[in-house]
């Protein structure tokens, strides 16, 4: 597996890591349909075989149960694993989510010692701020995040869904390593919207969440009734009505491309985030779909192939939005 500096600031990962958020429920419900917990840690231990020690989670997930599915997963082999969690969505003493976003200092001490025991390690490689928290000024939340990483509990920080406004100003309070947004072929607005370029002027990192469209561009989904009964994708207008079969117009197209290549419409969506110079978590539960993730770091573009694809997508063209109303307040646009 190739490998990639993430930012300026010495974390090195490959270009291809395994995002864990659909190995366990959330809030009671299922993400993306049911997981095995055993399934699940075999397919992080198959990861490390092929190269991919970069893994994605968050104490939200679940809450907290994603976390330490991954500490069993690495027990033993911790320092074989790059680990990056994410803490804002305020979870409570009893491990409830509230669905508050909390930011203030105090909480991100607290948030930071649960998770360090989650994972049953005494370090976290990347520490995400998950979303904004509108009531606490960024250079707040990075400055106590910063304090984490002198302490020696956190190697490097992050951000999720910010704005390159933000992004600056967290930035010169503390080095930010990177930036966890949503970024696929059906996503492409960091392109637009000023993040993209922001990351690359100040040296920092790009991750892209969801690099397959939320499994769409997989080619699996025929229809909305695909879905499971409590997959959370059923409440996003993406995928709903009218708009799911006009972007399911674009995905025929985008697999016309994949065909002529030779490789699956996965393997060339995911293909295309590296062409981008961004790292890409997709995240899956099974075996066969991180074999079939992870050699897609092989493929490569012609300019006119590049052009072909970028085409069909332009900037703007996929319907509905990525999420729903209440969800898209919490992005720090």
């Amino acid at each position: 597996m190739k490998r990639t500096k993430l930012g300026s600031q010495g974390l090195e990962v490959p270009v291809q890591g395994l995002g864990c958020m659909g190995m366990t429920t959330i809030a009671g419900g299922n993400i993306y349909g049911l997981a095995d917990e055993k399934e699940s840690i075999a397919t992080i231990h198959r990861a490390l075989e092929l190269g991919v020690d970069f893994l994605d989670t968050a104490d939200l997930y679940g809450p907290l149960l994603n976390e330490r599915l991954v500490a069993k997963a690495i027990k033993g082999n911790r320092g074989a694993y790059t680990v990056a969690t994410k803490f804002g969505f305020e979870i409570d003493d009893r491990e409830q989510l509230t669905w508050a976003i909390n930011g203030r200092p105090e909480y991100v001490a607290k948030a930071v010692d649960r998770s360090l025991q989650n994972l049953g390690t005494d370090y976290i490689d990347l520490y995400y701020l998950h979303r904004v928290d509108p009531q606490t000024p960024i250079e707040e939340t990075v400055g106590a995040m910063g304090e984490l990483v002198k302490s020696g509990k956190v190697k490097y920080i992050g951000l999720s869904e910010v704005s390159a406004a933000t992004l600056r100003k967290a930035h010169a309070v503390h080095p930010v390593t990177a930036v966890q947004t949503e970024y696929s072929l059906f996503e492409r607005e960091p392109e637009a919207n000023g993040i993209m370029d922001a990351v690359r002027e100040l040296g920092v990192g790009f991750v892209a969440y969801s690099p397959l469209g939320r499994g769409f561009l997989s080619g699996q989904l025929k229809s909305p009734d695909d879905f499971e009964e409590n997959d959370f994708r059923r409440g996003i207008p993406r995928f709903q009505g009218e708009n799911f079969y006009k972007n399911l117009d674009l995905l025929k197209e985008i697999s016309t491309v994949a065909e002529s290549k030779g490789v699956t419409p996965s393997q060339l969506a995911l293909a295309w985030v590296m062409e981008k110079g961004v790292v890409s978590i997709p995240g899956t539960k099974r075996i066969r779909y991180i074999e079939e993730n992870a050699s897609a770091t092989e493929i490569t573009f012609s300019a006119e192939e590049l052009a072909r694809l970028e085409s069909i997508v332009e900037v703007g063209v996929t319907a509905g939005s990525r999420y729903d109303a209440g969800m898209m307040q919490l992005v720090n646009g």
